[in-house]
């Protein structure tokens, strides 16, 4: 019996340290986010965008759109990156061996003709089969090559465009026409100092769309996407904002980035073997900055916004999950030597060991305090108290800081104004702990077991379309 009480004393001091590790990590990034949020709130961004504008002809920026089987959502997607208003832009549609009708659905959407056009091949990739260029727009082309995967035709997109930054969006991606004005924004101003951002993604499930534009935001009726969406907030509106202010960021979305196309080609492009090559990008990017000695950074940028199709399935959703975690374990550890070395400075020495304790271990230990709490109820007497309390932390780290973010999206971007919305994503903010945080800790604990496997199927993401008739559940 010694042994028992010894174990789940052990065990569940271990797992009380952690979370009140967690907590404070939290409140911290709160404090931060609300005060660039803040300031960000007595601001007017249009106010820039409409007094700058000749100095973003200095930058004009290629956009990448990588398409494997998106024949459902690309066209809106193309339509919202002809809405964009940038000065100089190039749009390329990559075909990554599509095994539907993505291919002849822009051909004949867009009128594309086959051209010849050279291509320098700066990173190695797949074979390309055919360009085409469209005729009723300017600069827009569709590039058709042998299916490697999102990396390899996001490599071959880098390869055939003209301009000095690029900027990836995914497949099923809508953006807002001064989207891409706001994240070149930090660019812009640093001169040259800051060599890649990361837009703010909101998930589209529910929204009213007419040729590529949003133009009414509406909350799902499905409680798996509103999930998702309160997650979104906790994740956009407070990690990201406080990790980039001290340039500790270490993932901006694959869904919607822009980078310097210099830097990307000399880490070697995105990473073919990794399946998280946004992230791996982002990390290997930052470990050349540091080797090089250079002063340059990597921001996130919460005013632009891109619209994304989030998963309206269990099934699906926890193909998502689990390769999002592969990804993160298989990207840190390809550049383990960063961890705790102060040759890299603040990515080493905090952001580097805040993504391995926090982000990548945190589903297991996490995992293990609802399995500690369940165990030390049916064992009773002395270990109540010990559970009643884990649960407390778990009510604190999932309630009440999603409702923050939930509040802070009404303050700051207004995205959901309706008070009724938000009244329903505060209520379902309450049930997290009992549904959705048990079963994406076990689905994210699936990547830890895919990455020491070394299995590296990305799963299968079935697109409904942004603009489709969404399941309610």
């Amino acid at each position: 019996m010694k042994i028992v009480d010894y174990s789940m004393w052990f065990f569940g001091g271990v797992i009380l340290f952690y979370m009140l590790f967690v907590i404070a990590s939290y409140c911290m990034m709160f404090v931060i986010a609300l005060f660039d949020l803040r300031k960000r709130y007595s601001l007017d961004p249009s106010e820039y965008d409409d007094a700058h504008i000749d100095a973003f002809y200095s930058k004009p920026v290629s956009l990448l759109v990588p398409a494997y089987n998106e024949e459902v959502g690309v066209v809106d997607t193309v339509y919202s990156l002809l809405n964009l208003r940038y000065p100089q832009t190039e749009i390329i549609i990559i075909n990554d061996g599509s095994t539907d009708n993505t291919l002849q659905t822009v051909i004949e959407h867009f009128q594309m003709k086959p051209v010849n056009k050279i291509v320098h091949t700066n990173i190695q990739t797949k074979q390309v089969i055919q360009i085409y260029e469209t005729e009723i727009y300017m600069n827009c082309i569709l590039v058709d090559k042998e299916n490697g995967g999102k990396a390899d035709a996001l490599n071959v997109g880098i390869n055939v465009s003209q301009y000095p930054y690029f900027c990836s969006i995914d497949g099923d991606s809508i953006l807002d026409e001064k989207s891409l004005l706001r994240v070149m924004k930090p660019i812009i101003l640093s001169d040259g100092e800051v060599i890649a951002a990361g837009g703010n993604i909101r998930i589209a499930n529910g929204a009213k769309m007419q040729f590529g534009s949003i133009y009414e935001t509406q909350l799902s009726r499905n409680y798996l996407v509103i999930m998702q969406v309160i997650e979104y907030l906790r994740a956009f509106l407070m990690g990201r904002i406080a990790l980039s202010k001290f340039n500790l960021v270490l993932i901006i979305s694959g869904a919607f980035s822009v980078f310097s196309k210099k830097w990307a080609i000399e880490a070697g492009g995105y990473s073919t073997d990794i399946i998280g090559e946004d992230m791996e990008l982002v990390v290997h990017i930052h470990r050349l900055i540091k080797e090089k000695k250079e002063n340059k950074r990597i921001e996130f940028v919460p005013d632009p916004v891109c619209w994304t199709e989030a998963p309206q399935t269990l099934g699906v959703l926890r193909n998502q999950r689990r390769r999002w975690h592969q990804g993160m374990f298989e990207s840190l550890w390809k550049h383990k030597k960063m961890t705790l070395n102060p040759k890299y400075g603040l990515i080493g020495m905090i952001s580097f060991p805040y993504f391995w304790f926090v982000e990548c271990l945190g589903p297991i230990i996490e995992l293990g305090g609802y399995i500690y709490i369940i165990v030390a109820f049916f064992l009773g007497d002395i270990y109540y108290e010990a559970a009643i309390l884990l649960l407390l932390l778990f009510v604190i780290y999932g309630v009440i800081f999603s409702v923050a973010s939930v509040l802070f999206e009404a303050w700051s971007m207004n995205t959901y104004p309706r008070k009724r919305e938000l009244l329903r994503m505060i209520l379902l903010a309450f049930t997290e702990i009992f549904w959705y945080r048990p079963l994406t800790l076990m689905w994210r604990c699936e990547g830890v077991v895919r990455f020491m496997r070394r299995k590296s199927d990305w799963g299968n993401m079935k697109r409904v379309g942004i603009a489709k008739k969404e399941k309610s559940v």
